[in-house]
């Protein structure tokens, strides 16, 4: 095309251009919400997830539709997010959906349930495996739509004072944790107590706790706790892939252009693939700090993982039999858990155990 040919094009399409302005002008509108967090400032992986969706969202819209964030405290406590969006005094929250298990304990299924799935199960089930479907039927009692918005992995068993050696230990033991675990550990002595990321470190140092879990290394380290608790147990069983949650006014969403709805989708899917790297990229480089700190790295006796795992078959079954939503919800996570580690055992764990051999 010659130089005068070109430019008689792009002054037409130009002209096209700015006839079309009105139209798409209509269907992209400014707007405005608000995003509170259940989370701290200070973590940069959870409470970072949220600014990466907002980001994602403003940027595809040419800044026409801006989500500000609010960290956990800021706006409403931590823990009532979800009321705040059900009461209109924010559009939509970050959240934890097991936080709200004392709502229904179906929630928890949209975070973490104890033996559950790992991070990358997880995401199957909710994108492929129909767990987005089951969790957006749930929401609409509480007039939301629900999100995946990030991923910590599978998370560590916590602080503590001291080592947990035998069921026994656990028996009187006051410990931070949240969700189904809490009722589970309970079964087996532990007094637990559901306190915000951010009250924890106090907590245990004043001795008003005995042990807390949180997330992992990279957020854990962040907080403080190998200052005031030296033993670090593991794995976090009740949190195999925890999973992060945008919990969204359904009566916003809904009222929202499509094109606005699909990029808040996307923006989500954004921040879920994002939070669950920043984890895998840092997690690794704060354990070695962590135990060349003295940080005492101890893992959960078969002992006390059996005794977790008939536990918690318990408290499913109890709840199954009176809650017909968490029976619907169970048994499909169940069946998709029961397909998943099927076929996890035949290459992706060996194959992981093979190179953590070689690796050690």
């Amino acid at each position: 095309m010659k130089r005068r040919e070109f430019f008689k094009v792009a002054a037409a399409g130009a002209a096209a251009s700015t006839v079309a302005m009105p139209a798409i002008a209509q269907s992209a509108p400014e707007i405005r919400w608000r995003l509170t967090s259940s989370f701290p400032k200070s973590l940069d992986t959870i409470y970072g997830a949220a600014e990466t969706f907002a980001r994602a969202v403003a940027e595809a819209t040419d800044g026409k539709f801006q989500i500000q964030v609010f960290a956990g405290g800021e706006i409403v406590p931590p823990l009532q997010a979800l009321d705040a969006v059900q009461n209109g005094t924010v559009e939509l929250c970050h959240t934890c959906m097991y936080y709200y298990w004392g709502k229904d304990p179906t929630f928890a299924f949209g975070t973490a349930v104890p033996f559950g799935l790992n991070s990358r199960q997880m995401n199957a089930w909710f994108y492929h495996g129909g767990g987005n479907q089951l969790i957006d039927e749930f929401l609409v009692d509480y007039n939301c739509v629900g999100l995946p918005a990030g991923n910590t992995g599978t998370q560590m068993g916590g602080w503590f004072r001291r080592e947990i050696r035998t069921v026994g230990d656990l028996k009187g033991l006051k410990m931070r944790i949240g969700g189904y675990a809490g009722t589970v550990l309970q079964r087996l002595g532990v007094v637990p107590q559901l306190i915000p990321g951010g009250d924890i470190y106090p907590s245990l140092e004043k001795g008003t706790i005995d042990a807390a879990e949180w997330v992992g290394p990279y957020d854990d380290e962040k907080l403080g706790f190998n200052k005031v608790a030296p033993i670090y147990h593991f794995p976090g069983w009740w949190e195999g892939g925890a999973a992060l949650h945008l919990l969204i006014s359904r009566e916003k969403f809904n009222a929202l252009p499509k094109a606005y709805q699909s990029i808040v989708r996307t923006a989500a899917a954004l921040a879920n693939v994002d939070a669950q790297a920043k984890y895998d990229a840092q997690n690794p480089i704060a354990i070695k700090r962590l135990v060349g700190a003295g940080t005492q790295l101890r893992p959960f006796s078969p002992e006390i993982l059996e005794a977790c795992f008939k536990a918690s078959n318990e408290v499913y079954a109890e709840n199954a039999a009176k809650n017909p939503k968490f029976k619907k919800m169970h048994d499909a996570y169940m069946a998709f858990r029961g397909d998943q580690y099927q076929w996890w055992r035949v290459a992706e764990l060996n194959y992981d155990l093979f190179m953590v051999r070689q690796r050690l």
